[in-house]
């Protein structure tokens, strides 16, 4: 039996750059795209040519994509011909196969935003997309406030978009603009709209996340005919962000009754490399990942609690909707003072450790982690530095190195040009094979600026490790989360960094210290002997 074709609609670069502090680089905007296209995405909206230098300069870069690609814009104004407006002409001259254009389809916004009346809206919609098709471009027409404009004045809401299907747009997409509308009105209005004349297989859906129900939304239109999905990689978006693609993806590909009725662009191998896809975006942006992201999140396969990770051990299906390596992810079994031994075993097998059950060693373990988090470690998200003090306790983990001492410091000074500026500077002493290394190394940003002592002490840390140093020339530290965990002056400071490596690979260490250096730094060093460790580094001698 075959299946219907769903469309994807990525506008991670054009709507997804009205996110608060998000502006892409051209060179970012056409990284972005590889991954698009490697991904599978039907079209991709590049951007506004001619709204800012910037987006211009992406569409003379990018050449043809395999993904159709689509260049955004609004109708022409009042008073003109579209053969004459010169933003409708801009959009068109960056000559892309489709051009997508923004028109007002609630009566209230036509009078208050636009100052004209209905007619004169409308006859700029039909005039639109005429030029457009004329041009033998694929046509798309954004219905802005679809939603909100139907339930207040359903006929003009209708008229507007009728007037482009008429024109010849290729898709008519429905916006919830304000991302107040729930599923249930979206799935009665999305009908309402294919009743009125306008086939589910030339309509859209682009919905935001006000209320967070962008996802719900999406697949309430594709259940009332819709067939085109818009939406951004990550959930980017102005206010709460728009329908999140790393979530309505899997869903679609993996879940009833959309995986057995509709197919996609995205193969089972391209959905392998969702989660990779989701951190690059968050990498080009230098944000933390949501742990908790449905599908791709780090925490969205953890099973922490004992009984859960018994039953995973049995058959994963028992809590895990899906296998997460079909979205490039992995289980994970936190360790804590909550935990027992079958979470403990089942998180030493993802390490390549195996022990027996009711080996005498993982009672000591668990003792072990239970001391050191009553002293304010925490294992439940540093994993690395779990596998590490287990395999101490086992007496698997090799000493690569020995750091003597080490010393930071932070000066405060004006520099030529008479402004104050801060220098971080580290020194670490190493031991390697009974041979002693001074690494020295500043912390600064390739703007110049000071990016602080955790990050000299890094730089230094790895600047020369000797036999090792080719293994962790790509580790970079991504993030660095600081907590007292109690108060008063003697208060105990937690860190946690998170690093990652050109595979892809990211890992959590934790260091504890009244001293918030030392701890970092005891963090800094846990992350490398995981690395070293993982990548089978033999002891120097």
């Amino acid at each position: 039996m075959s299946r219907e074709r769903l469309y994807l609609y990525d506008t991670t670069l054009r709507d997804g750059q009205q996110t608060q502090g998000v502006q892409f680089s051209t060179d970012e905007k056409l990284r972005i795209t590889q991954v698009l296209s490697d991904l599978g995405v039907d079209y991709i909206e590049g951007g506004w040519p001619g709204a800012n230098p910037t987006d211009s300069d992406y569409f003379d870069a990018v050449g043809q994509t395999t993904p159709t690609l689509a260049a955004f814009g609004m109708t022409k104004r009042a008073g003109r011909s579209a053969e004459n407006d010169d933003v409708l002409a801009a959009v068109l001259n960056a000559g892309t196969p489709a051009v997508c254009i923004v028109g007002k389809s609630h009566s209230f916004h036509v009078s208050t935003a636009l100052g004209i009346t209905n007619e004169e809206n409308t006859d700029n919609i039909r005039a639109s997309i005429a030029h457009i098709v004329a041009q033998g471009r694929e046509a798309l027409f954004d219905a802005e406030h679809f939603f909100d404009g139907y339930k207040a004045d359903p006929d003009y809401a209708l008229e507007a978009v009728h007037a482009a299907y008429d024109a010849g747009a290729r898709w008519i997409v429905l916006c919830d603009t304000n991302g107040g509308t729930l599923p249930e009105q979206v799935s009665q209005i999305t009908a309402a709209v294919i009743d009125s004349g306008i086939p589910g297989d030339r309509l859209g859906i682009h919905t935001h996340d006000d209320t967070e129900h962008a996802a719900a939304n999406s697949l309430a239109a594709v259940q009332a005919g819709a067939r085109q999905i818009q939406g951004t990689l990550n959930g980017l978006g102005e206010r709460c962000g728009n329908a999140n693609l790393t979530t309505l993806i899997p869903t679609l590909l993996l879940k009833e009754p959309f995986a057995s009725r509709f197919e996609t662009g995205v193969t089972p191998k391209a959905l392998r490399g969702l989660k990779a896809a989701s951190r690059t975006l968050d990498d080009i942006l230098n944000r933390v990942p949501d742990k908790q992201a449905a599908f791709i999140g780090s925490a969205a396969f953890a099973h922490k609690a004992g009984l859960h990770a018994s039953a995973i051990a049995k058959d994963p299906t028992t809590y895990e909707h899906i296998d997460p390596a079909l979205v490039g992810n992995s289980r994970i079994v936190p360790m804590s003072n909550q935990a027992g031994q079958s979470n403990l075993r089942e998180r030493l097998m993802q390490a390549g450790i195996e022990v027996e059950k009711g080996d005498p060693r993982l009672a000591r373990i668990l003792d072990r982690i239970k001391e050191k988090e009553a002293n304010g470690y925490s294992y439940d998200t540093a994993q690395a530095s779990f596998e590490l003090l287990a395999r101490r306790e086992l007496g698997l983990m090799p000493e690569f190195f020995e750091v003597k001492r080490y010393r930071v410091t932070v000066e405060r000074r004006r520099n030529k040009r008479g402004k104050m500026v801060s220098l971080s500077e580290a020194v670490v002493v190493v031991k390697i094979a009974g041979e002693r290394k001074l690494n020295v190394s500043e912390s600064q940003g390739p703007d110049g600026r000071d990016q602080g002592p955790v990050n000299a002490l890094s730089r230094a840390l790895i600047k020369d490790l000797g036999p090792f140093q080719e293994l962790i020339e790509d580790v970079d530290l991504v993030d660095f989360k600081v907590r007292i965990t109690n108060g008063g002056t003697e208060a105990v400071t937690r860190v946690i960094i998170d690093s990652a490596d050109s595979e892809g690979r990211t890992w959590s260490t934790v260091g504890v210290s009244a001293n918030i250096v030392d701890a970092s730094f005891d963090a800094l060093v846990d992350a490398i002997n995981w690395k070293l460790v993982r990548d089978g580094a033999e002891v120097a001698t």
